[in-house]
Order: C-alpha cells, then sequence, then structure tokens
C-alpha cells in the first residue's frame, strides 16, 4: 500500500470514528429505555470524548484533500443531533424528569424542534469560530438534570429556556476552535470532563466541592462567550456592519 492509501484509509478512520457516536446514540437510547439514566450519561461522556476530538484529527489529517468527495460536517451533524440533542432528550423523557403525559411529550419537542433549527443554519458558527446561539448542549442539561437531581418543573424552565436562546444571536464559545483563551478553555474543558466522570461515578450522592468546580466551568463558559458577544458587536459598529456568522458545522 503506496502512503497515499494510506492517508485516504486514515481519512476514512476518522469519518469512522465519528461515525460511531451513532452507534453511542443507540446505546444512549437504549439504556435509558431500561431506566438505567447513569450509564446512559457514561455513554454520553465517550460521545463527548469523541465529538472534541475527531474534528482536530480531521483538519492534522486534511480528510478533505484525501477523501473530498465525503461530507464530513454532514456525517457530524448528523452524529451530533443525535447524541447532543435526541438521545438526551429522550434520557430526560424516561428518567421522568419532564411532567408525565402529553405535556411532557410536548416539552421534549421543543428542544428537538429548535435544535433542528439551530443544526440547518448556515450561519451555525462565526467566522471567528463561534457558535451562534444556543449550541444544543442538551446532554449538559440532561447530565446535570441526573446528577443534581432536579425536578419536572426546573428542568421543563431550562429546557424552555435554552430552545429560545437557540434563537438569539449571542456567540458561544467553541473550545477546541475559538482563538481567545483557547489553551485556557481545553484545560478547563478537559477538568470539566474529569469532574463529569467523578459526578457520575458518586451518583446519587454528588461532593458539593466536584459540583463547584463543574459549574464553574459552565460561569467560565457563559462569561467568556458574552464578553466575545460583545467584543464582535463592538467590532461590527466600528465597521459599520451587523456582525454575522458565515460558516455551517464543520469537521
Amino acid at each position: 500500500m503506496d502512503g497515499s492509501a494510506r492517508l485516504r484509509l486514515a481519512a476514512g478512520a476518522v469519518h469512522l470514528y465519528t461515525a460511531s457516536g451513532s452507534a453511542l446514540a443507540l446505546l444512549i437510547v437504549l439504556a435509558a429505555i431500561g431506566g438505567d439514566a447513569v450509564l446512559a450519561l457514561w455513554l454520553g461522556l465517550v460521545a463527548l470524548v469523541i465529538d472534541g476530538t475527531d474534528g482536530m484529527l480531521a483538519r492534522r489529517l486534511r480528510v478533505k484533500e484525501r477523501l473530498p468527495w465525503f461530507d464530513g460536517a454532514r456525517l457530524d451533524d448528523i452524529v451530533d443531533y443525535l447524541t447532543y440533542a435526541f438521545a438526551p432528550v429522550l434520557l430526560l423523557l424516561t428518567d421522568e424528569r419532564l411532567p408525565a403525559g402529553p405535556a411532557g411529550t410536548a416539552l421534549a419537542a421543543v428542544p428537538l424542534l429548535a435544535s433542528s433549527f439551530q443544526f440547518c443554519r448556515v450561519d451555525a458558527k462565526t467566522d471567528d469560530h463561534l457558535f451562534l446561539g444556543f449550541p444544543s448542549y442538551w446532554n449538559v442539561v440532561a447530565f446535570y438534570a441526573v446528577v443534581l437531581d432536579l425536578g419536572p418543573a426546573a428542568v421543563a424552565t431550562v429546557l424552555l429556556v435554552c430552545s429560545a436562546l437557540v434563537f438569539v444571536p449571542v456567540g458561544y464559545v467553541y473550545p477546541s476552535r475559538t482563538s481567545t483563551l483557547r489553551r485556557t478553555s481545553l484545560a478547563l474543558t478537559a477538568l470539566w470532563l474529569l469532574a463529569y466522570a467523578v459526578l457520575l461515578a458518586q451518583v446519587p450522592d454528588p461532593h458539593p466541592a466536584v459540583v463547584a468546580v463543574s459549574l464553574g466551568y459552565l460561569v467560565y463558559y457563559v462569561a467568556l462567550s458574552l464578553h466575545l458577544t460583545a467584543a464582535r458587536r463592538r467590532a461590527a459598529r466600528a465597521a459599520g456592519a451587523a456582525p454575522a456568522g458565515s460558516r455551517g458545522r464543520e469537521d
């Protein structure tokens, strides 16, 4: 096998790595239906790690050049919708984190519909690598709902607020791509993932200090996102143009 063929094979392996998230989504759904919310969240953690690393591998191996006929961005969108939206929302339903009956089903449909819109936006990512609008982190919502044992009213409120934020043009940090404080963001994201694992291991009695570390990352993430959004708007006003994104979701 020549070098070019090996590179194409490596590029294909990266796409297979991304696609494995779809199998994880199925396992999350099965765990949720089986009543094992903690297992579903462990599987969700694996999906998070894959999603956080496949893009870097794709860029390093230049998969778009090696396999130009394959749309890795579309694959990533499909997998992300399953693991970030569909499976976590189903988990919220099966774990009784939403009101019972038709009201709970209707509430569950709201973030799914909002995410359908968000994933189809051609400006879902800005030129400076921010997510435009709440980036469908329903897996994170499901994680805290289970770990913090949130009731249906609290979860329903979070779902409705975050679904509305999908349509608000705030730029949210893309930890592996946003240049501002990138190293800090990557380090804190790794710490958050570690706290995620520790908290799951501690369910149903999470340690308050670990909870504080985990929530502290969310404060940092939101604060930096708001700061960068404000900076973009100031720059746009100075340039006499409205801030806008121009890219869809990427590998």
